[in-house]
């Protein structure tokens, strides 16, 4: 295993390359392929609901509120994990862990159905748990692999990285699902559980190139005690003490957690929308899905890449107050998309903004960073303040759908979250040059 040292591109390379083996799931499993899929065993059953503890609760809300608990649940603990890997000093160790947890989770949405609606639901959930705690770490390398001039671009890097991946995945498996004869396949339904299977093989395969190069860490060698165990939580409160004397890091982290809020919930829900909101008519729903999303992916390649430019030019901050305001009008707008033309345009406008908004979020947060060795801690209280955001967004949207049956009426109440997101940004001080040209 070679030992790079800080900022050699090689070392860059390989952490960016973890975008393209994981963002297949975050395409093919949270937003394209799975969604449809879920979507149409629901309505090959003639129903668009579930009983769950007596109550009868819609489709497209019941899968809201297990992702909201599958966050709550990564929120709760991050700080848990947080603690024990700094105590064994390799925390490549636990972001391998939950790499193999989610994409065997992965594997395990070949089996999901109605009739066994507890493990399928099982299945989703640990996948849910799996990304994102493995995130957790993997983020927290940006500061400890690149210097501070380097962390836009990196950062941009393994999104595009993870846009391109997962997106030549995603051509294969509209290939499989549109033409399952060619393939052996015998339906396209058996074609979406095939690609789930195809999703952890991927996932859990590439990430060994990250893997190989990612430092490991020093062991601590005294004994593991309670004082280890909940370090994660001392470090947060910590990080939350030093934030009241760091006035520029406190602003942004209250808009980041108001707007990334939006941005995760529209992203995780954008799918689902389309299936039950978009009047598809002759134009099959399936194909319709997938184009729309692949067509996300494409522009959120070059979207990326403007957003790197215009945030070395405009400053980080003036981006992402643009990008606030341009996510609330999108939101606004679905209200009224009815047509296929329609939900593909706001498609390539949502591609367009949603890789850049939170690429240039991570990489602003890093900047803001004080000079400090313990860049997880800082990296663990951005996770949990993501993952509360990402609890908070999905329960308003869940209960917006099941009380008022449509999900265009929650879909528009995001966009008040930007609005917000946009005022608080305006708050952060803007008297560093790097955030905020003048």
């Amino acid at each position: 295993m070679p030992n790079l040292e800080k900022g050699n591109p090689k070392l860059l390379n390989a952490w960016a390359f973890y975008d393209w083996a994981n963002s297949v799931y975050s395409l093919v499993i949270a937003s394209a392929v799975f969604p449809i899929f879920y979507e149409m065993i629901f309505k090959e059953s003639g129903k668009n609901y579930i009983m769950f503890l007596g109550y009868k609760c819609k489709d497209t809300a019941m899968i809201s509120f297990v992702t909201a608990f599958a966050f709550l649940i990564v929120a709760i603990f991050s700080p848990f994990l947080s603690g024990i890997s700094d105590y064994l000093g390799n925390k490549k160790a636990f972001m391998r862990f939950f790499c193999y947890l989610g994409a065997l989770s992965c594997i395990g949405l070949f089996w999901f159905n109605l009739d066994n609606l507890f493990l399928s639901y099982a299945a989703y959930f640990f996948g849910l748990i799996g990304f994102w705690s493995s995130l957790v770490f993997y983020n927290s390398y940006l500061p400890d692999i690149a210097f501070p001039e380097q962390q836009d671009k990196v950062s941009a890097k393994g999104f595009s990285m993870g846009y391109i991946g997962s997106t030549l995945l995603l051509i294969i498996n509209l290939a499989m699902v549109m033409f399952p004869d060619t393939f052996g396949i015998e339906s396209p339904k058996m074609a979406m559980r095939i690609s789930f299977l195809m999703v952890g093989i991927w996932w859990i395969g590439f990430s060994h190139v990250t893997y190989y190069y990612l430092p490991k860490g020093n062991r601590n060698n005294v004994p593991l005690t309670k004082d280890f165990i909940f370090k994660g939580f001392h470090e947060l409160k910590n990080v939350w003490r030093q934030l009241q004397q760091n006035e520029a890091l406190k602003r942004y982290l209250n808009s980041y957690f108001v707007f990334i809020m939006a941005v995760q919930t529209v992203m995780l829900v954008a799918t689902y929308f389309g299936a039950t909101e978009v009047t598809w008519g002759e134009t099959d729903k399936t194909m319709g899905l997938i184009i729309s999303i692949l067509l996300i992916q494409l522009v959120a390649v070059l979207g990326a890449f403007i957003t790197s430019r215009a945030s070395a030019k405009f400053g980080n901050i003036n981006t992402l107050i643009f990008l606030n305001a341009f996510w609330a009008i999108l939101c606004g707008f679905a209200f009224f998309v009815h047509t296929p033309v329609q939900f593909y345009a706001t498609a390539g406008f949502v591609g367009l903004v949603m890789g850049g908004i939170q690429s240039l979020a991570r990489s602003t947060y890093s900047k803001l960073l004080p000079e400090t060795d313990d860049t997880a801690s800082y990296f663990s209280f951005y996770d949990v303040t993501e993952k509360v955001g990402i609890v908070i967004g999905m329960s308003i949207y869940g209960i917006i759908d099941q009380v008022t049956g449509s999900m265009r009426n929650a879909i528009v109440f995001l966009g008040v979250f930007f609005i917000i997101g946009l005022l608080l940004l305006l708050r952060v001080p803007k008297n560093n040059f790097a955030l905020s040209k003048k």
